[in-house]
């Protein structure tokens, strides 16, 4: 398997890939080309077909596709200049190379969720997670294996797990070092507060968004399985439930990153610093971690606007 993140420029391949996106464009003469995203687990490349002959077959978006294609670069970016393209045919690639993965253990890491359910002791609260988290199995499946992000951080099978449970952690040791604080809302919130992204986006290889993610986004489908299984909990304090969904509305903590509600309380406005640390910093391991320029400095960093500096030093 040649994977995209070691292609080099002006290398020649001929590998399976996954099309993510496809389009039909025309040059500034008229010549009709494909533009397309081609995708494995390690990562994304743009991917042009110049020329439209008979080594060029039916295919659509979402389909698994032979290439061969020449490597070039591209306004500093490598791109693929496809020569021939087929679709693929079954047993002739490993689905799991096309799937990026948490490089944790999944099973653990819902065992820990659970163990966070378990510390909350006010019984609605406790229920209303048990009924969204584990109850519901097939919300719980989803739960487990979507990511938490198309492009940006914890964009892996297993990252929406991952990212719930380090903004719960982050969560938990700062409740007992300020005052005010309800620590079992503010676990709740974070354990529920990006729940909705297992209806925004769909499931992997392609892990795009639905219509649903589209035209609503994943804060308002997470506030309204609040709200569903809040009806299906006897007495359950109406005060309680809008403290709740407050921190789910306000969580991205600016109306210019799309929050429909500032944090008014503390524990939104907790959980909102520690979302924002969680993404940001997985954001920098991620950079880091891909980055191959030489020295201490990373390539220009658009998410950031900035360039990045390894912590090396003598």
């Amino acid at each position: 398997m040649r994977y995209l993140e070691d292609v080099k420029e002006n290398e020649h391949v001929v590998e399976h890939y996954l099309c993510r996106q496809k389009q039909t464009l025309k040059t500034r003469g008229g010549k009709t080309y494909l533009s397309l995203r081609l995708s494995d687990k390690t990562g994304q490349m743009d991917a042009k077909v110049w020329e439209m002959n008979n080594d060029i077959q039916s295919f659509e978006e979402g389909d698994m596709v032979k290439i061969d294609a020449q490597v070039a670069t591209y306004q500093n970016e490598l791109q693929l200049k496809i020569i021939k393209l087929r679709k693929s045919r079954d047993g002739e690639y490993i689905p799991l190379n096309y799937v990026p993965t948490t490089e944790k253990d999944i099973d653990m890491l819902y065992g820990e969720v659970l163990d966070f359910i378990k510390s909350v002791q006010h019984p609605k609260l406790r229920a209303l997670l048990e009924g969204i988290l584990i109850n519901d199995e097939t919300q719980a499946e989803a739960f487990r294996v979507r990511s938490a992000a198309k492009q940006m951080h914890h964009s892996y099978m297993g990252g929406l797990i991952e990212h719930t449970l380090n903004v719960a952690q982050i969560c938990d040791f700062m409740s007992t070092r300020y005052k005010h604080v309800n620590r079992d809302l503010l676990i709740t919130s974070a354990l529920l507060h990006d729940i909705g992204k297992i209806y925004e986006l769909s499931p992997m290889p392609m892990n795009d968004y639905t219509d649903d993610g589209q035209m609503l986004g994943h804060i308002t489908i997470g506030v309204e399985m609040i709200s569903e299984e809040v009806r299906n909990i006897a007495d359950f304090p109406h005060d309680l439930a809008s403290l709740l969904k407050h921190s789910i509305l306000a969580h991205h903590g600016e109306y210019d990153f799309g929050s429909p509600k500032l944090p008014s309380t503390i524990e939104a406005f907790l959980l909102h610093c520690a979302d924002n640390m969680d993404a940001k910093l997985k954001s920098f391991e991620e950079i880091l971690d891909k980055d191959s320029t030489a020295g201490s400095w990373t390539g220009y960093q658009k998410v950031f606007n900035r360039y990045i500096r390894r912590s090396d030093f003598s």
